[in-house]
This record gives C-alpha cells, structure tokens and sequence, in this order.
C-alpha cells in the first residue's frame, strides 16, 4: 500500500490496481520508469509549492501508453476526430497526445489539469502550468536517465521549472534535428516561448 491514492482528484481511483495493471502490460523498464517520474514530479512539485497530487498522478500516468500498438493509437485519432496532423507522425507523440484520451477511456481520469500534464510531457506548450513542468522535466531527469547534458538538465531543473523546461525543449530539438527527424509543430512554439523564460 502506498501513502497516497489520488482519489481526491478521481473519485475511487484505486493507484494500487493501476500499478498492478501497469506492471502486466508495460515492460519492466517503462513501469519503473512512470513510478521514478511519478517520484519525481511529486518532489518537484513539494519544492515548487505546485500541486503534488495532480503532478504524481501525471507523472504515473505520463506513458500508460507508451507501449501500445500503432494501430491502437491511429484508431483512436479517427474515432476521437482527433486533429488529422497527428497522422502524419507517431509514438513519441501519440503516447501522450492520443494516450491521455485512452487514459480517460479505460481509467476514467478526467481531470483536464492531469491530462494536459500527460498531453504535453512529451511536446510541452505555451500554456504549460505548473503541473505540466513538473511532469515534462521529471520525465526528462529521472535518475535511471544517462546521456551527454544530463548533468546540465538536472543543474537548470534546480535552478528554476522555467529553466529546466527550456533547457529540455532546446536539446530535444536538437537531438531530434542531429537525427533527422520530424519536429512536432507545438514543440518549435514552445522553443520559443520558453528560451525567453528560462535562464540559460
């Protein structure tokens, strides 16, 4: 049993079964790693006087999804009609754009500061809350995450939420752009709202 349920925010959520069904359908890897994220954003949002809860509940929740097929993703797009641009890219994204409205499908979770935490942990937003940063740089600097700028992430995630999510935006674009792949549209905005909140 854990010190915390989330059934404040969704009445008789039981985190306890979540996990367990988490623990079945997602890799060893992918679950520790929403329980280290769920960690994290708990700990970021204590420090940053931003609601622990919502941010936990997010950061277990962020890739629920993470894992299922693309099949699954794409039919949920048509069925949901979905913005039709999403098509044209793939699980990175799906995972939490398309994920959160299976979250509210097969978990009933329909709070919207959760789902837009889990929504953007992977593209971020001009609109990112508090929840939102804590969620989308937890993902980023948990302690089982090891590649060159780690180090640096973690430093400007401790400097401010603001720093930390500029910091993650400019060397995700980067990365993605050394590997040539497709940047997500929101992502490039959000680059440019936030290089100019952050001090880096």
């Amino acid at each position: 049993m854990t010190e915390f349920n989330y059934d404040t925010i969704v009445p008789g959520f039981d985190r306890d079964a979540v996990v367990s069904n988490m623990k079945q359908q997602l890799s060893d890897f992918r679950y520790s790693h929403c329980l280290r994220v769920e960690k994290g954003a708990r700990g970021l949002a204590a420090e940053n006087n931003i609601d622990v809860e919502r941010a936990g509940l997010a950061g277990l929740l962020h890739d629920y999804a993470k894992e299922r097929p693309d099949d699954e993703f794409i039919g949920v797009i048509k069925e949901k009609n979905l913005n039709k641009d999403l098509l044209k890219y793939n699980n990175a994204i799906w995972h939490g754009i398309v994920g959160a409205e299976i979250i509210k499908d097969e978990l009933h979770v329909y709070d919207e500061d959760v789902l837009n935490a889990i929504r953007r942990h992977t593209v971020g937003s001009i609109k990112m809350t508090g929840v939102d940063k804590c969620v989308f740089i937890a993902d980023f600097i948990e302690p089982a995450r090891d590649f060159p700028g780690i180090d640096e992430a973690r430093k400007y995630a401790e400097q401010s939420l603001n720093s930390g999510v500029a910091f993650e935006l400019k060397h995700s674009i980067a990365h993605l752009i050394d590997k040539n792949r497709q940047i997500y549209p929101a992502t490039f905005e959000s680059y440019n709202y936030w290089i100019n909140k952050g001090e880096l």
